[in-house]
């Protein structure tokens, strides 16, 4: 197969960051071949038909059998009809030549033209894009087919720029770190220790050791950086770009008129289809395509903002816990509902500026809401779906010490930014529980709130979430009475 071109079409900037290295170019084979690709040429017939439907123009020949409709196409690459079926009436067909032959396509239409997946507003552009399709498919399969093999991602565009982000945010961040002192509470792994072997203790021998392995890789990503390297997947979904597009992993020309590839929704890096499939789980979200706090998934705010948990649920929790731990009824009580739209909106319009201040919300069931709000609103609950019946299934064993060891295994399937946020949260259901003379909250009390909140089943079942919901309360109830072993 031809070997690319030399000259860069894209007009993208090429980084030499690595050392000793030639940047690789943008490849120009494909775009070469989509320009060279038979153009459609339209087959009008020559008198007014019937019964035409209105959404087709005069390209279509009414019904004529396929032999008709390769005669009138005459050997010409890139002619095409459309006629509608002897066998089947109402039923159309695309009958476009190439290579030499006349294929033949079942048409559809459902306010757009298509015969696959993509949808066209015209039938000249949906055969245009065809041909295309066809011709680069026919010349270029084996090339195709080995383009994910030398992928430029680590040399050139968005890792490039990553690896930069990353290094000018780790730079700022260093001398912060050294300032930060290690809190009893939330960083250390000294005092967590004796909790730690009290946990594995109990456990049988032959799990001892991951346990205490995974314990300790925990406790240790709390100790890390304020640079929070939390693994996230790209968010891809079907683009069309407009202009001609290059693949950030491949190098690669985009061919096609529309759905040419996917764009990662979080943080704008562009591929082909094939290509997304190998991309690693890198994903660093753009502030500015971040367009709301409240109910985008909790991996892609803490890194849209490099946090080590959502900004709501900091600031909602030392304001609680500054003004409202002897609260009576604290998360049980509801405020008003129109004032905790308002705390909302003033996180997806302000983020962490947003003021919830007393002398603006003076009712700290305003902001207990508001928290609970934002956990209801995930798009994948704290508790994910992944790991739902796992914790349910721990649940019901009836041995406490078993129990315990079973949800904590479960805890470690979680993805650290939710595992995080999780321990964050009970550490604080702990201080109101420690408050219960005054604010009659115990862990019961809180699991039977967070329950539901923290956790939603996977199947959208009313009975489902009847029979879970005791089950719910009581993992909610385990985690916060057992934090300081579990965490």
């Amino acid at each position: 197969m031809a070997a690319s071109s030399n000259s860069s079409l894209s007009g993208s900037s090429v980084s030499s960051d690595a050392e000793e290295y030639q940047p690789p170019i943008w490849k120009s084979y494909l775009y070469q071949l989509q320009q060279e690709a038979p153009r459609p040429k339209r087959i009008i017939c020559p008198r007014e038909v019937e019964n035409r439907p209105k959404y087709y123009g005069r390209e279509f020949h009414g019904i004529i059998s396929r032999e008709q409709a390769d005669a009138l196409l005459g050997g010409v690459e890139g002619a095409y009809i459309l006629r509608e079926s002897q066998r089947q009436p109402g039923c159309y067909t695309l009958a476009l030549r190439f290579g030499n032959q006349t294929l033949n396509y079942r048409l559809f239409y459902d306010g757009k033209h298509f015969v696959g997946e993509k949808r066209f507003e015209s039938i000249h552009d949906l055969v245009t894009d065809g041909l295309i399709t066809l011709y680069i498919e026919t010349k270029a399969s084996e090339y195709i087919s080995k383009m994910t093999t030398n992928p430029i991602y680590e040399h050139i565009g968005y890792a490039t720029l990553l690896r930069e982000k990353v290094s000018r945010r780790l730079s700022r961040s260093k001398n912060e770190s050294r300032k930060t002192s290690v809190t009893s509470e939330e960083h250390t792994t000294v005092e967590k220790w004796p909790l730690m072997r009290h946990l594995c203790g109990f456990r049988r021998g032959h799990h001892v050791g991951n346990q205490i392995s995974s314990l300790v890789r925990r406790a240790a990503l709390t100790q890390s950086d304020t640079h929070f390297n939390y693994e996230k997947t790209h968010n891809f979904k079907v683009h069309t770009f407009r202009g001609p597009h290059w693949c950030e992993y491949c190098a690669n020309f985009m061919w096609g008129l529309i759905a040419q590839g996917v764009r990662c929704s979080d943080c704008g890096l562009n591929v082909h289809k094939q290509c997304s499939k190998h991309v690693p789980n890198d994903c660093q979200p753009d502030l500015k395509r971040i367009k709301k706090v409240y109910c985008c998934d909790l991996t892609t705010l803490v890194k849209a903002h490099n946090t080590q948990r959502p900004m709501v649920v900091d600031i909602c929790i030392r304001e609680i816990e500054a003004r409202g731990l002897k609260s009576e009824g604290l998360y049980r009580v509801s405020g008003f509902t129109e004032h905790i739209e308002d705390v909302k909106m003033a996180f997806d319009r302000d983020g962490e500026k947003a003021d919830i201040s007393a002398s603006i919300y003076p009712d700290i069931n305003i902001i207990a809401g508001a928290l609970k709000l934002y956990f209801r609103d995930l798009p994948i609950p704290v508790i994910t779906y992944d790991t739902y019946s796992k914790f349910i299934e721990a649940a019901k064993i009836a041995n406490a010490d078993e129990r315990l060891e079973a949800v904590h295994e479960v805890l470690m399937l979680l993805p650290p930014a939710h595992y995080e946020t999780l321990r964050y949260l009970m550490i604080h259901l702990k201080k109101v529980t420690i408050n219960e003379k005054d604010n009659f909250m115990n862990a019961e009390n809180l699991g039977i709130v967070f329950g539901p909140t923290l956790m939603r089943s996977p199947e959208d079942s009313t009975l489902t979430t009847l029979h879970d919901m005791r089950y719910q309360k009581l993992i909610v109830q385990i985690l916060i009475e057992n934090e300081d072993v579990l965490f």
